[in-house]
């Protein structure tokens, strides 16, 4: 067989099961055959389903509503805002006995909300490696990157939730913050490596793998792109964190 005819050979798809497993273990390879075979439904709903679960259980422990109320508290102060007596009442109520409406909407955001995040990912993938960069790729191939690169993020919440549950706690424990514990709270360097996540960072890797794939673009260089607005956001957020406290 020629090179050009072993070029020219077709990408084999591959099942649900291998796909979730090439994503952890052989990005690359899994990826080639993602933007050969841009499928993405069912790769969705495992994605949303085994993030919401573990979600769900844990808000449904008594220490899991103590931590989200915890951690709102701590948000609306880090924000400058003062939670009197009232608010926290009202605070309090919503989170440790939600009622069915409630609950009924976590579950609609907890659907749909990846979706949207997932096609302002693909529209941003196709603005910057389709039209600036010249890539060849299609919104459908980003679109099935961006989703199968959220298989990292189902291990972070599996690994995440049973460690939050035990710690009483939202803050994660696998932030590169946790390793300078010293610093002091709300300080810049203390928000800049609290989002630092271990996960997050892997998730990012495996997307630039998959856009590279999709774009036909070195990862290198997608890589120092996703990365790059990454540390924009995380540099910026944390500075004004850090001004508000």
């Amino acid at each position: 067989m020629s090179d050009s005819a072993a070029t020219a050979a077709p990408v084999p798809d591959k099942n649900l099961v291998a796909r979730f497993l090439g994503v952890i273990v052989s990005p690359r390879e899994t990826f080639e055959t993602v933007a050969a075979h841009p499928s993405w439904l069912l790769m969705a709903i495992v994605v949303i389903v085994l993030t919401a679960l573990p979600t769900l259980w844990f808000q449904s422990t008594e220490i899991g509503r103590q931590a989200t109320l915890d951690e709102s508290v701590r948000q609306m102060q880090a924000f400058g805002m003062n939670v009197s007596d009232q608010v926290y009442e009202a605070m309090r109520k919503g989170i440790m006995e939600p009622s069915p409406m409630r609950t009924a909407w976590s579950l609609v955001a907890m659907a749909a909300m990846p979706f949207l995040v997932w096609a302002v990912m693909a529209g941003l993938a196709m603005g910057i490696f389709g039209v600036l960069m010249g890539g060849s790729g299609t919104f459908k191939k980003a679109f099935a990157a961006v989703v199968h690169s959220g298989v990292i993020g189902v291990i972070g919440v599996l690994v995440i939730t049973p460690l939050n549950y035990a710690r009483e706690s939202l803050t994660s424990a696998t932030n590169l913050a946790v390793l300078l514990p010293f610093l002091p709270d709300g300080s810049f360097l203390a928000r800049l490596l609290g989002m630092m996540d271990l996960f997050r960072l892997w998730g990012l890797f495996v997307l630039a793998i998959g856009l590279g794939m999709a774009f036909k673009k070195k990862t290198s260089a997608v890589a120092t792109v996703v990365f790059g607005i990454f540390a924009v956001f995380a540099i910026g957020f944390a500075a004004f964190m850090a001004a508000r406290s």
